[in-house]
């Protein structure tokens, strides 16, 4: 049996997201985090919070040293949201929600307005296989390989942006604004654009020299991008988290006055990866590939198998993955417990899987084939996430 662990929702994100918002006077929409309020009780003039993309509090024992800059500043582990990924757990640090609240579910996000799955934070189709598609040779265990020629290209979903427009959210950043306070953001995604971590790192120090009390929120795609490719123990992600480490203290020596908080969105688990196009009787049930994540995934059946999907499932992916009915996830407040969306109903298929394990379950060869590292399931080393706290 394999362990599980869905999210303590007092005790997450939403609740650090809160945290800030109380501490610079903006209206809170959930109960705050104590492990970061103990820190944000100090008169500091600047509160940084910095998240490294997928420095879950497994990764961090992983890799660093007990005594060594960062495990030493370890106030504490939280938790992420569900699921823990990053568009979920971003957005809901960003705007204080609960992902049942903003329904930024996850990667691929079905919206029932354009009746499409978006890749939300491209703006673009969901990733396809072609059809007829096939394995362009094979290795040397005679297992197939797959190229990038094997997908679709993506294309722009519309001349819009999908999520802003059906999915809007006010961030904290602009809650604080609004109510008088100084927040800023640094980070590749929102003006200025500062396009690598040098970039990020000169915003942060140019803000926190200027007078009055201001929060800032940065966000680095690191060490998530390097452990998708490489996993959670390898050489290239050591070498990533050991120098984010270094060049975050560099940063911090240079800071005075200032509250700088280091968290993650998720944390990260070493992928055993099916596709989903190998297992024909589950394909022919589904009206569409499943959408969110490779952990969760969002499954609207036909009419005429729905009574016998979930002993079908089970019979594939029962020991590996845990299913439950839309009303199961929507009784159970797996997204949260705050208000949900007003579309958050028609964005849920009928089904939805959760894994229990270390497998993914990807919609096309290509990705299962090259994701050695992922995340958006239910085991703790996903949904734990550490607290460093340094006061400069």
């Amino acid at each position: 049996m394999y362990n599980r662990q869905f999210p303590d929702y007092n005790n997450c994100l939403v609740n650090l997201a809160n945290s800030i918002l109380k501490k610079f006077g903006a209206k809170t929409t959930a109960q705050t985090l104590p492990l970061a309020d103990k820190y944000l009780s100090g008169n500091y003039k600047n509160v940084v919070i910095f998240l490294l993309d997928a420095l879950g509090t497994s990764i961090m024992e992983k890799h660093l040293d007990a005594d060594g800059f960062f495990r030493s500043h370890f106030a504490g582990s939280f938790n992420s949201v569900y699921p823990p990924t990053t568009v979920a757990a971003t957005t809901s640090l960003m705007s204080g929600l609960y992902p049942n609240e903003h329904a930024w579910l996850g990667w691929d996000i079905y919206y029932p307005q354009l009746n499409k799955t978006v890749t939300v934070f491209r703006n673009t189709d969901q990733l396809s296989e072609k059809e007829g598609a096939k394995p362009s040779a094979k290795d040397s265990s005679d297992n197939p390989l797959w190229t990038i020629d094997s997908l679709n290209k993506p294309l722009p979903v519309a001349d819009f942006k999908v999520g802003n427009k059906f999915t809007p959210y006010k961030s904290i950043v602009d809650k604080i604004n609004d109510a008088g306070g100084k927040a800023y953001f640094s980070m590749p995604f929102l003006p200025p654009y500062p396009k690598d971590l040098e970039a990020i790192f000169s915003r942060i120090k140019k803000l926190c020299d200027e007078d009055g009390q201001k929060f800032i929120y940065s966000y680095w795609n690191e060490p998530d991008t390097t452990m998708h490719k490489t996993g959670t123990t390898s050489d290239a992600t050591h070498e990533m988290i050991t120098s984010l480490e270094k060049r975050i203290q560099e940063l911090t020596s240079t800071l005075s006055d200032t509250l700088f908080i280091i968290t993650a969105d998720h944390g990260h688990m070493d992928s055993k990866n099916l596709c989903i196009l190998d297992y024909p009787e589950i394909m022919n049930c589904l009206k569409q590939v499943p959408s969110i994540e490779s952990r969760t995934l969002n499954l609207f059946v036909k009419d005429e198998c729905r009574k016998n999907f979930p002993s079908l499932f089970k019979k594939n992916f029962g020991d590996v993955f845990l299913l439950l009915t839309k009303e199961e996830v929507l009784e159970q407040n797996v997204f949260g417990p705050g208000k949900n969306h007003s579309g958050l109903t028609g964005m849920i298929g009928d089904f939805i899987a959760f894994s229990i394990s270390n497998t993914s379950i990807f919609n096309t060869h290509y990705q299962a084939q090259v994701e050695k590292g992922n995340h958006a399931g239910l085991t703790p080393e996903e949904i734990s996430i550490p607290l460093i706290a340094i006061e400069c």
